[in-house]
């Protein structure tokens, strides 16, 4: 009888082409995801402009949908741990998008509210699951750079959906918008239920779904005799899923280290794309162009996580996070001292994409950097609980930053995102179980090979 280790052969073979799709279709949930949780931020301004409402009124409304992604991601991972990942991503794009056709019909504050915590649900639970299937489809030498790029389209969704705001808001209103946003994840729903596998790690787990692993062993390229057995003996046995092993004396203090890194770094990002178009709007901005700002704080994290990926992969995780943050706190800072108005639109724009960039730079590869911190069998709850922690900063997000422009303007309130990433780059430091550079891969003792017998 083989025994096949299935760590081992995913982690010693190229990257195949295959792969590289099936990363490319989790991005595609992530894309949406970005997407559906900023379409309301985008849409403010029309909502206060068409129910006579000041802006602190819909702090309830952004409030509720962080409360939903914080419960999410916590339920979200553990359902991808015990059930797996694909049921659990694909089940929480189904909610998001049926919520956000919901959105469209509100008819107030008070249902916006109700229907923005419900699709916080699906939009939490998204994201730690599309991390773990992401990491458990390639290589480990190739885990950072594939996380980031799907995790990455979070802020590649959030500039689309500055854009379609630009495009649709002033010809279709915010109804169109939501309803355009609520159809496209149902209907990429359909092509992914086709063509999405589940994680080959998690099949690996479960005997009776041994057959589904064979095949898809099989399509990346790997001859697997049908008498075959698996093991996967690169990550360490958990046999029963429970969010205590995150606190072991092994995880404890990276635990706590990552859950502040989200906390503080979330806190900054919603901070930014929660307000930045209304801040644009009371400055002088048109709302469309006020949607482009979101877009430029949200684009250059693309940039700027995929380039950090890259990096990681060369230098590890620690020097070049800590970099990334180091700079976004230069870019808050120089914002503070900015005159934001009409006259520096240029400026404002570009000062916008670097801060937010870096921003969104950081938190992207933070989903990576916990991705690795944990073995399969706790992954998803892992990525799942730091990320639900850090969704209380995003919680926290409307009062904080609507409070620090109403006190203070803009001054004060770029001020808030330089001292929160401090925070950020603080707990970073606190992290021991950081992605080694390629020095340190270069030097360590080669995977086990597969068992024969």
């Amino acid at each position: 009888m083989n025994t096949i280790d299935v760590g081992s052969a995913l982690d010693d073979a190229h990257w195949s082409g295959y792969q590289k799709l099936l990363v490319f279709a989790t991005a595609t949930t992530i894309i949406l995801d970005g997407l559906d949780n900023q379409l309301l931020n985008a849409a403010v301004p029309a909502l206060m402009r068409e129910w006579s409402l000041p802006r602190p009124a819909f702090v309830p409304v952004q409030t509720s949908g962080m409360i939903g992604m914080m419960v999410g991601g916590a339920i979200g991972g553990f359902i991808g741990d015990r059930f797996g990942r694909r049921i659990a991503l694909l089940g929480s794009v189904v909610s998001f998008g049926i919520l956000t056709i919901l959105v469209s019909f509100a008819g107030g504050v008070a249902m916006l509210t109700a229907l923005r915590f419900f699709a916080g649900l699906g939009l939490g639970g998204a994201m730690p699951n599309a991390a773990a299937l992401s990491s458990e489809y390639v290589p480990r030498r190739q885990r950072p750079f594939a996380v980031t790029l799907t995790i990455v389209c979070i802020p590649l969704g959030g500039s689309l959906a500055g854009f379609v705001g630009g495009q649709i808001l002033p010809r279709f209103g915010w109804r169109g918008l939501f309803l355009v946003g609520g159809i496209l994840p149902l209907l990429m729903t359909a092509i992914l239920l086709k063509v999405l596998p589940e994680s080959p790690r998690y099949l690996a787990r479960l005997p009776e779904r041994w057959p589904q692993l064979r095949t898809l062993l099989g399509r990346l390229g790997h001859h697997v005799p049908d008498e075959a057995v698996f093991v996967d003996a690169t990550e360490k046995a958990i046999t029963h899923v429970s969010a205590r092993e995150l606190l072991v004396p092994e995880y404890r203090r990276d635990t706590a280290a990552l859950c502040a890194s989200f906390f503080f770094c979330l806190l900054s990002v919603y901070v930014g794309v929660s307000w930045v178009p209304s801040l644009l709007v009371g400055a002088g901005f048109d709302v469309g162009t006020a949607s482009y700002g979101l877009t430029a704080f949200n684009l250059g994290g693309v940039v700027g996580a995929i380039l950090g990926a890259v990096v990681i992969m060369r230098l590890g995780s620690r020097l070049t996070m800590l970099v990334m943050a180091a700079g976004a706190i230069a870019g808050a800072a120089v914002l503070a001292f900015m005159p934001i108005g009409t006259q520096s639109a240029g400026a404002v724009l570009v000062m916008l994409a670097w801060t937010g960039g870096l921003i969104n730079a950081v938190q992207t590869t933070m989903y990576a950097l916990a991705a690795h911190v944990y073995p399969t069998a706790v992954r998803a709850t892992g990525v799942g609980t730091a990320v639900a922690f850090g969704r209380i900063g995003g919680v926290l997000s409307p009062s904080v930053g609507s409070w620090a422009l109403e006190s203070g303007g803009s001054s004060r309130y770029f001020g808030l995102i330089a001292a929160t990433m401090v925070m950020a780059f603080a707990a970073l430091s606190a992290i021991r179980r950081h992605i080694p550079g390629a020095t340190v891969h270069a030097v360590a003792s080669p995977a086990p090979q597969p068992a024969r017998r």
